[in-house]
């Protein structure tokens, strides 16, 4: 469709003297834009489709940037930067150097917060809020979280301490469960409308003071009082709960009447107390069921959470081809699927648990066979890993897969509920490493560096998908300690689906390729990209030797002994920080044993890594083939 209104927006301010049918066709306009776009470029599609007309009536009504608005996510908010002035730049979005997927502080001064985790939206604005009270300033603050995010422990610890405070805060939960949608009805919106209304609530204020003048039976008065407003709307509404937590509720209402959801916003906007408003919306929305060719797509909002381009966009920034599409095997993920089916059909005593990542992770066909030994816990990685501890008291085998950046969220649960316990939990840890265009917030780069250090945790990495059978299954061999297995979002080298496992020694590392000048240690993948470049400097007459370090934690110091007594240059290679890395291990070792040679740890810096493909990113930080062999030769 043609554009009338979406490229003249150069800011909220743009909107405010539209009519609301004018507001409708830049709704249109955002959706399709949307559509086109991102479907051309990859990126995340559904989430911001279902809030189109919330962040229209959010920008119309509030005075951005001066009123504050968090994200939670951020996959949401791809309207939200179409409405700050970053329309010319949209089709950059989560490309090298380009716009980033999320919510960025550094991208724009209506980004008030940033986020790639979930949950966090709630705690960050009443932050904001408090803020406000100590700086004497009036904005008013809104967080916008998904029913998905409130699964999160995080959101409900932030509603208690706002509730308790009791400032000022607006928290719209965009809720796209179908399952509710009876609720919103003639009676719901009418009353939504007459409890919302000024007046209402002003008549209700004042009868309220006046109740607490009384001489007599003041506080039998104002319990029946409150008693009948609760029963009421305990039968219309589902918001007791929030209302006992110290919060007004309103709603549910439809997310997508623009008019209903503008009239609301400016009804309530001014309450001084924390509001919690329910609107109902549906995830996707303006995808229907058609052909694919011409570029009409499924209503299937979990297909198209995310979608890959589609190549009719030209590459930017000097796009570097992802090698990961260029070797014909499964990704990692797809493998860590097929042998969690394969471990469930050889051992009863096996579970699954993710925390709302069946798809990301690779679990659907286990969900599917195994669906009474399958458990989603939701946004609540702590609680995971807690539960998973629980079960692996009791003699079940817990694989529990989490991806490396979300699994810092329960690090405390790792030490304590696990660890200390000695209890033997499998920690399965997807996008270890480069996670690519979802960027820092996504980037594994801590995993190696915050679990080295926990007592008695086994770390290691394969370096493809047939080495990742070898290690689930030693891992199932151990019973008094945690497990972890961490692997990158890319492609599995190697796998043979009918492979037999193999028992693999605790600590023991595997020579791949000899050499007599150079020793590369190198973990998980980037074993390949060590011995392709040493085969590239093979005729320059540089003889490298190959290590497959794929027990970061223990190590092979038998190995290490050879090593140091064999080299005078070593280099260290992951994919994951340097600081408090794998490198640091073994420049700790080679020191206390009188290494006397040359050292190089190769991975990723003391700073965040910004998105871009995997590739890109590699490449960027001489972590490819070319930037190994430049360092092996500088070396």
């Amino acid at each position: 469709m043609s554009l009338k209104y979406l490229p003249n927006i150069n800011g909220p301010e743009d909107i405010k003297d539209l009519s609301k049918e004018e507001l409708k066709e830049l709704c249109s306009e955002l959706r399709s834009y949307t559509i086109d776009t991102i479907t051309q470029v990859g990126g995340h599609l559904a989430p911001t489709l279902g809030v189109i007309e919330l962040t229209v009536a959010l920008h119309y009504v509030y005075d951005t940037p001066d009123d504050k608005l968090v994200w939670d996510v951020g996959h949401q908010g791809y309207a939200h930067k179409l409405l700050t002035g970053r329309f010319e730049e949209f089709p950059t979005i989560r490309q090298h150097k380009g716009l980033s997927g999320f919510l960025k502080r550094s991208e724009s001064e209506y980004d008030v917060i940033g986020a790639g985790h979930a949950s966090t939206s709630i705690s960050a604005a009443l932050g904001l809020a408090e803020a406000r009270t100590h700086l004497d300033e009036r904005y008013k603050v809104v967080a916008i979280i998904g029913d998905g995010s409130m699964t999160g422990g995080l959101a409900f610890e932030g509603i208690n301490n706002a509730g308790h405070l009791g400032k000022q805060l607006l928290v719209i939960l965009n809720d796209n469960e179908m399952s509710i949608s009876p609720n919103v009805g003639a009676i719901s919106s009418y009353f939504t409308r007459l409890i919302s209304n000024p007046l209402y609530n002003r008549v209700r204020n004042e009868f309220w003071d006046l109740t607490g003048k009384l001489p007599i039976a003041k506080g039998t008065t104002r319990s029946f009082i409150k008693k009948v407003e609760e029963s009421l709307k305990g039968l219309i509404v589902p918001g007791i709960l929030f209302d006992e937590l110290g919060f007004r509720y309103f709603g549910p209402i439809d997310g997508h009447d623009l008019n209903m959801v503008i009239n609301t916003l400016e009804n309530i906007k001014d309450i001084e107390k924390p509001i919690l408003l329910h609107i109902l919306t549906k995830k996707g929305k303006g995808m229907v069921s058609l052909d694919m060719e011409n570029r009409l797509y499924h209503d299937d909002a979990v297909k198209f959470h995310a979608v890959k381009p589609n190549g009719k966009s030209k590459p930017s920034n000097g796009d570097i081809k992802d090698s990961s599409t260029v070797v014909n095997k499964p990704s990692f993920q797809d493998v860590f699927g097929k042998l969690a089916c394969e471990v469930a059909r050889n051992r009863k005593d096996t579970v699954c648990i993710t925390a709302a990542m069946r798809e990301g992770t690779g679990l659907v066909p286990y969900s599917k066979e195994f669906p009474d030994r399958y458990y989603d816990v939701g946004i609540a990685e702590g609680h995971g890993v807690t539960f998973a501890s629980g079960l692996a008291a009791q003699g079940i085998r817990p694989i529990t897969a989490i991806y490396s950046t979300f699994l810092q969220r329960a690090y405390d649960h790792i030490i304590h509920d696990c660890a200390i316990q000695h209890l033997p939990v499998i920690f399965c840890m997807d996008r270890s490493g480069i996670a690519g265009e979802d960027g820092p917030t996504h980037h594994g780069a801590l995993d190696i560096a915050y679990l080295r250090c926990v007592q008695d945790m086994i770390v290691t990495a394969p370096k493809n998908g047939n080495e990742f059978r070898h290690l689930l299954y030693t891992a199932l061999n151990i019973n008094d300690r945690p497990f972890a297995i961490r692997y990158p979002k890319a492609n599995s080298v190697e796998f043979d689906e009918q492979g037999q496992m193999e028992l693999l020694p605790i600590g023991s590392w595997e020579i791949c390729r000899q050499g007599d000048d150079v020793a590369i240690l190198a973990i998980g993948p980037m074993v390949y990209t060590a011995i392709e470049a040493a085969e590239k400097l093979v005729h320059q007459g540089i003889k490298i030797e190959v290590v497959n370090c794929r027990f970061i934690k223990p190590m092979d110091t038998a190995c290490l002994d050879n090593i140091q007594n064999k080299f005078s240059n070593i280099i260290t290679l992951e994919e994951g920080t340097i600081n408090g890395g794998f490198g640091d291990g073994v420049a700790s070792w080679l020191l206390e044993n009188g290494f006397s040679g040359k050292l190089k740890r190769l991975g990723l810096p003391d700073s965040f890594v910004e998105h871009g493909s995997r590739d890109q990113i590699l490449n960027s930080l001489g972590l490819d083939v070319d930037g190994l062999a430049l360092s092996i030769k500088k070396l």
